[in-house]
């Protein structure tokens, strides 16, 4: 077993960070351009599709270190089996 596991909780924390990050960009975005009903719109609805982008992105990665780690440890066990 690895000694450093991936949680959800923490997987969770680390995705929903930048995600928020993104939302808080769109939103000052719009305060400080003051644009139109519909280009607010617009920049809210890429803001929120950014959002969701970028969690996929960094739990992806973290997700991928991981599994990555756990095959680097598992390794020279393998050899000692073989």
């Amino acid at each position: 077993m690895s000694r450093r596991q991936l949680s959800i909780g923490r997987l969770a924390v680390f995705s929903l960070g930048p995600a928020a990050l993104v939302l808080v960009v769109a939103a000052v975005l719009v305060v400080t351009v003051r644009p139109g009903p519909v280009v607010a719109l617009v920049i809210i609805a890429v803001g929120l599709v950014g959002s969701v982008a970028v969690m996929g992105f960094v739990s992806r990665r973290m997700v991928d270190r991981a599994l990555a780690r756990e095959d680097a440890e598992q390794a020279p066990h393998a050899d000692r089996d073989a």
